[in-house]
């Protein structure tokens, strides 16, 4: 062997000691980072828990409200997920003690299987018993599912192929003028009719997921691939009436959380059918939200990609959680390094001082700086349950992906 042969092979020892080097540093920081993260999280909401815990009721923490935290009713569309981050919680630290709180609070919610004035049941009942099935096995969860899949299928209108979102006859819902409003935000729900055709066996909750799933893919996405917060559709025809917004700044922009809120159903999508043109359609999301130039360093965005009152916007915090959630999941079925690394940004932006509340501080809530709804003047930069949930969520899957 040639003396340039021994310097090459050394070139090579030396390049694969230095990259198995790295590796190992870079495993390092991401169990320390999970490890003070979740030490964290674990005080807090224990702190929020035992809150609740003196009032020998069932409430259900969802934001802040002229300084105090502001319990949801059972009804509302939020409720199901601070039982959600219990499960979460428990699966972040293993302990005991929040199963038994996960599953108690879980099962309060037990009649809104049954509730047929939303669309939001995958939030409401999905989030929390889908997490007790798959962190505790709970096979008893199975039939709550199904039936809350039964009880949303029953607002799938089939002259259209969507699942109509919110009633038209009361509210500020009426005064729009709507007749079958449809807003991304409902790509969400579609997870919960997938797992029901699976515990079922029966496929018309999984038909009509992937009806919704193609009359949004074909109405709701602009040339540059964001989105319409709502469309509406004239339920006996089928057609495109309208192409509005509720939460955003205007019809025509973009608002943050709608983009997320498509990038992660999308890729839940692809997740269950293997569709090729979901994958597709999340990617092109992906790609509108980290080309944007109003996409600020951190990767939290503004409320809405298009507000004129950039950077003297407030940011969303819950569009951010959302979106690192996602794009862990998409990493797995792409393989695109890149979806981690903004995931990875975006969590130790959120992880930080600028967004991660005080120990006993911010309702304690784990999240600070999310926006419910600015046009309605309505949870504006404030701590949100969702906000919370999605960035355990993203916790979980990068502690999975860094197992691997």
């Amino acid at each position: 062997m040639e003396r340039n042969d021994f310097i090459n092979i050394g070139i090579c020892l030396i390049g694969i000691f230095v990259g198995l080097s790295s590796c190992s540093k870079k495993d390092s920081v991401d169990k320390e980072f999970l490890k003070e993260n979740v030490a964290f999280i674990s005080e807090q909401l224990d702190l929020q828990l035992q809150e609740i815990e003196k009032t020998g009721e069932f409430l259900y923490p969802r934001s802040i409200k002229n300084g105090n935290v502001y319990y949801t009713p059972i009804q509302d569309w939020c409720v199901g997920f601070f039982p959600s981050n219990l499960w979460m919680t428990y699966k972040l630290t293993g302990d005991e003690y929040w199963k038994d709180y996960a599953q108690k609070f879980t099962e309060s919610l037990d009649t809104l299987q049954h509730l047929t004035t939303t669309h939001d049941l995958g939030f409401m009942v999905g989030c929390p018993y889908l997490a007790g099935i798959r962190f505790a096995n709970k096979e008893e969860y199975k039939q709550v599912i199904v039936q809350a899949a039964k009880s949303l299928s029953s607002r799938f209108r089939p002259n259209v192929g969507v699942i109509q979102s919110w009633d038209v006859d009361k509210g500020w819902q009426k005064k729009r003028g709507w007749k079958c409003p449809v807003i991304i935000d409902n790509m969400m729900n579609l997870e919960l009719l997938f797992e029901a055709s699976l515990f079922s066996g029966d496929s018309t909750y999984y038909n009509i997921a992937t009806k919704h799933a193609n009359v949004t893919l074909a109405n709701h996405f602009r040339e540059d691939n964001s989105s319409y917060h709502v469309v509406d559709y004239d339920p006996e025809s089928g057609n495109v009436r309208s192409r509005q917004t509720a939460q955003g700044y205007s019809d025509a922009s973009a608002w943050a959380r709608g983009q997320a809120w498509g990038l992660y159903g999308y890729t839940v999508c692809y997740r269950y059918t293997k569709n090729n043109k979901y994958l597709e359609q999340a990617g092109k999301i992906a790609s509108f939200i980290f080309n944007n130039k109003n996409l600020p360093q951190d990767l939290v965005p503004y409320w809405d990609y298009n507000t004129p009152d950039i950077p003297n916007s407030p940011r969303d915090a819950s569009a951010a959680a959302i979106t690192a959630s996602a794009l862990y999941e998409l990493f797995e079925y792409t393989n695109k390094k890149d979806y981690v690394v903004k995931a990875d940004i975006i969590l130790e932006s959120l992880s930080g001082q600028n967004y991660q509340a005080k120990l006993g501080e911010n309702g304690n809530f784990i999240l600070m700086h999310s926006v419910g709804s600015l046009p309605h003047g309505n949870e504006i930069d404030v701590p949100l349950n969702y906000a919370d949930y999605y960035y355990l969520e993203a916790l979980l899957r990068k502690k999975e992906l860094s197992s691997k």
